[in-house]
């Protein structure tokens, strides 16, 4: 067992979340993910949370398993195309995962996604949380429109408002 991952979870509070994204950050957030999915056909959500319940750190759950959990959650993998992609923050321990529906995940390397999230956790370690999040949008919309191009009549399927856990 990880005492020191324990101990970051207890001691990082909810409103930790609050002063990384205050309320400026989150509307930026929200339009970055709104105007980028003019440009695709793709899905984008962010979610952060401050840390993990007292119950997920004594069965050791791992960020990846939290990020699996948000996605179904939040519905991302609910897109007629299978192209929802997820952005997870787990603040107390600055990990991102990025969790893609099926459909993208056929088309895009799970070192692509890896590269993505490092460059983000390097922002995050400079506490750049807001630049971080927007540029990691960024790369996923070049991603999504190469294999997900524009067509007339698309329709935003999820929302774009950030989620805070």
């Amino acid at each position: 067992m990880d005492y020191g991952r324990i101990a970051r979870h207890l001691l990082t509070l909810h409103g930790a979340v609050g002063r990384a994204f205050p309320p400026a950050a989150l509307a930026n957030i929200e339009k970055a993910i709104a105007k980028a999915e003019r440009g695709h056909r793709g899905e984008i959500r962010f979610a952060a949370e401050a840390a993990l319940e007292s119950t997920a750190l004594l069965h050791e759950q791992s960020a990846r398993e939290r990020a699996v959990q948000v996605f179904s959650l939040l519905r991302v993998w609910d897109t007629e195309e299978n192209n929802g992609v997820l952005i997870y923050l787990l603040l107390a321990d600055r990990n991102v995962e990025i969790i893609a529906d099926r459909g993208v995940n056929a088309k895009v390397s799970a070192g692509e996604w890896e590269q993505i999230c490092r460059r983000m956790e390097a922002a995050f370690s400079k506490r750049d949380f807001e630049s971080g999040v927007l540029a990691g949008i960024e790369e996923i919309s070049r991603l999504l429109a190469r294999h997900y191009p524009p067509r007339p009549g698309d329709r935003n399927e999820l929302p774009d408002k950030p989620t805070l856990l």
